[in-house]
């Protein structure tokens, strides 16, 4: 796909060199200046797409096995991925991962494999999620714990079969099934249709049964009906709109990359890029993934999020005069909604993908930045011989910020995908082949991500979070105002905080020199430096 893009460079270079004698060193090609943002470590002359076909094609493989099948106690009824990789939109592509032993300690009795502390992270490997739903049948309980035990019972079932049956390396949990194919890792939940409406009955004093959305159901009915779907709704776009993928993941790339991509769901921001797609006037759907960034920061810094839903028309599937019905009926339910709503066909109320965030200030700090890297953007492009660097608009303000916590690139597993890419990093204990006996890698493990949670839940009342999941070495710390109040003493309230005597009275206020030390010990050996900027906060 990269390639091709390439022809009309190739056409117009041609050209010029036999009827005007220009030779292509004179020629300066635009189109693809923003590809290096979402290339792999290998990918010189791709921009993932080969990649992530290669992994569809695996999990395409895969989903054919679990249809075949023999042993399972009820029929496999459907096999849905539910992973950004398996609609084209993952930023950076997985490739197939084979763990180098001698970075890690084996647990022999598990088939499974340790990082050790005396070596630098080991490559990051993010399991692609598959739903595998069974068939409706009168032996599923009726009660919500005995499903997720039977669910349990099939996970550990599903593990026996795949390896019995095909030699797959398998982990079963009662929650899911981890299966390494090919060098690539799936983890499949087994999901039963009727298990979010039993989640959602209640049952009153006198017997009678009512249903009632509750956290589990939503939850549950979101990552196993609503997930999937759009998974392959967004699947089918990008077979018809080969640039899709590349806008979606330069949009997350640069959202990401200001420190705000803990804001935004990966569902939120591939449905703002297939709206440019699906609604592209005035003007045609964009052919290149460049042209689709640029509109994506125009739609993002002019559309009006406080008065107005996103619209995103999957499939066709809503007509004029649903879409005006929605239109009208919004602002009687603004109140309700989240600060950004996006509706699609099989969601046109809640807007299920922003339930969570952004918040209004982050919404907002998006808004901004977008409307201050648009101009610089095509300044840049028109001009590119012209002062500046076109990863500029990537770079986040770290200006901003109350406190900068400096992250050692020994613990970054995702080092190489940052915005300025290292010339040199750690080896990561990967093999260029699979050995003679391959075992599970390690999953999911991101210690700044680790880090980050444990930060949260220790100071998230006083102060808020920002990273760049892909490659960043900073996390920016901002200080939550009201923190900074001085509280009436309680002894249930002192967390971070000290007692101090004002006009008479003791009150509590935060103790940020206490709250700097203990940043440093959390993240002792991934942090190198804890940089407080004391000019722009005072307690």
């Amino acid at each position: 796909m990269f390639q091709k893009r390439l022809i009309p460079h190739q056409v117009v270079t041609h050209l010029l060199a036999i009827h005007a004698d220009i030779p292509d060193t004179c020629v300066h090609y635009m189109g693809g200046l923003l590809d290096a943002l979402i290339q792999g470590l290998k990918e010189t002359s791709s921009t993932g797409e080969e990649a992530l076909a290669a992994a569809v094609r695996c999990y395409d493989d895969l989903s054919r096995l679990l249809w075949g099948l023999e042993g399972l106690p009820l029929t496999v009824s459907a096999v849905q991925g539910a992973h950004p990789v398996l609609r084209y939109t993952e930023v950076f592509p997985p490739t197939p991962v084979w763990p180098a032993y001698s970075f890690h300690e084996q647990l022999r009795e598990r088939a499974s494999l340790l990082p050790r502390p005396d070596k630098p992270c080991p490559a990051y490997v993010e399991p692609m999620t598959v739903v595998c739903h069974l068939e409706g049948s009168g032996q599923w309980p009726q009660e919500a714990e005995a499903i997720r035990r039977v669910r349990a019972a099939f996970q550990l079932r599903l593990a026996e079969l795949l390896t019995q049956q095909h030699g797959l390396q398998c982990r079963a949990t009662a929650t899911h099934t981890d299966v390494l194919k090919d060098g690539f890792v799936f983890r499949i939940r087994v999901a039963y249709q009727r298990e979010p409406q039993i989640l959602k009955e209640m049952r009153s004093p006198e017997g009678m049964i009512s249903l009632r959305d509750t956290p589990a159901s939503f939850r549950l009915e979101k990552d196993t009906r609503h997930l999937p779907l759009l998974t392959s709704a967004l699947h089918g776009l990008q077979q018809q709109h080969p640039a899709f993928s590349g806008v979606a993941r330069l949009a997350k790339r640069w959202v990401r990359a200001q420190l705000l991509g803990e804001g935004f769901t990966d569902e939120s921001l591939d449905l703002v890029a297939a709206a440019l797609f699906l609604h592209p006037e005035p003007f045609t759907p964009p052919s290149s993934p460049q042209v689709g960034f640029l509109r994506f920061l125009f739609l993002v810094s002019t559309f009006d999020w406080k008065n107005n839903p996103l619209i995103v028309n999957l499939n066709s599937e809503l007509t004029v005069e649903e879409q005006v019905e929605i239109r009208s009926g919004f602002l009687g339910t603004r109140a309700q909604l989240p600060v950004m709503v996006i509706i699609t066909p099989q969601d046109r109320k809640s807007s299920i993908w922003t339930q969570d965030g952004p918040s209004p200030q982050i919404l907002q700090q998006l808004v901004l930045l977008a409307a201050e890297a648009l101009p610089v953007l095509e300044k840049q492009l028109m001009d590119p011989r012209g002062p500046g660097d076109i990863r500029t608009v990537f770079r986040p303000p770290l200006d901003m910020y109350d406190v900068l916590i400096r992250l050692s690139p020994r613990h970054i597993p995702r080092h190489r995908q940052a915005v300025d890419s290292p010339a040199a990093s750690f080896c990561r204990g990967l093999l260029s082949e699979p050995g003679s006996s391959s075992l599970m890698p390690v999953l999911g493990y991101d210690p700044p991500q680790l880090y980050l949670a444990q930060l949260r839940k220790a100071f998230g009342e006083l102060a808020l979070f920002f990273y760049d999941q892909h490659g960043g070495e900073v996390i920016g710390v901002l200080w939550n105002p009201t923190s900074f109040r001085p509280q009436h003493f309680k002894a249930s309230n002192t967390k971070g905080h000290m007692v101090v005597s004002q006009s008479g009275e003791s009150v509590i206020v935060p103790n940020i020199e206490a709250i700097l030390e203990d940043f440093a010990i959390l993240g002792e050996g991934l942090v190198q430096t804890v940089e407080a900027r004391s000019e722009r906060w005072t307690v």
